[in-house]
């Protein structure tokens, strides 16, 4: 094991059990905040396709936002991973479009559109354990991110989703790492 490798593997593990530690009023509380200033973002309010996922856990909440893009008129595209831990996408028509899968996730039942599908996002709101100030994140150790954010065309803002806390992290760094162009967290939007 690397020593970047190492890094990376002791600070998800902090990450982690700081995210398990948030009770259910702070996650909840996070999941409004970070909807509202999502919604209140020139370049959401501006995108036709917006790129998101469906949160877990102590994630911070994607729930709410992604209904509120919806009902916005955007479509909203979510992620299907596949067992090569790559990414297909499909687009979300409401939580009856949505069934469990593995990993604890809920994915899209709706026709996909293939790996490269994420390329019609105008806007990309991607999960994180951290960032650092530069805009590097860390995920949870699965590349599935990585490979999808290759895919982004240059230009395409890409926002992690995160907690106040989670940000500014001395984030350790592998050449297969893809930077974010900014953050969204409870107190409202940083840009990279």
């Amino acid at each position: 094991m690397t020593d970047i490798h190492a890094a990376k593997t002791a600070l998800r593990t902090q990450l982690t059990a700081a995210r398990r530690a948030r009770d259910a009023a702070e996650v909840a509380d996070a999941a409004l905040a970070i909807r509202d200033h999502a919604l209140a973002e020139e370049a959401v309010r501006r995108a036709d396709t917006v790129a998101a996922y469906i949160s877990v856990g102590s994630e911070p909440g994607t729930g709410l936002l992604v209904d509120a893009l919806r009902a916005a008129g955007k479509r909203v595209l979510l992620p299907v991973t596949l067992r090569s831990m790559d990414l297909d996408w499909a687009p979300y028509e409401g939580p009856s479009s949505l069934a469990p899968a593995g990993f604890g996730l809920l994915e899209p039942t709706t026709p996909r559109l293939g790996v490269e599908g994420i390329a019609a996002a105008d806007v990309v709101l991607a999960p994180a354990l951290a960032v650092s100030e530069a805009g590097v994140r860390i995920g949870k150790g699965g590349g599935c991110y990585d490979r999808v954010l290759a895919r982004v065309p240059s230009g395409t803002p890409i926002l992690a989703l995160l907690y106040d806390d989670e940000t500014g992290r001395d984030v350790p760094v592998e050449p297969h790492d893809r930077a974010v162009t900014g953050w969204l967290t409870p107190s409202g939007l940083t840009r990279a």
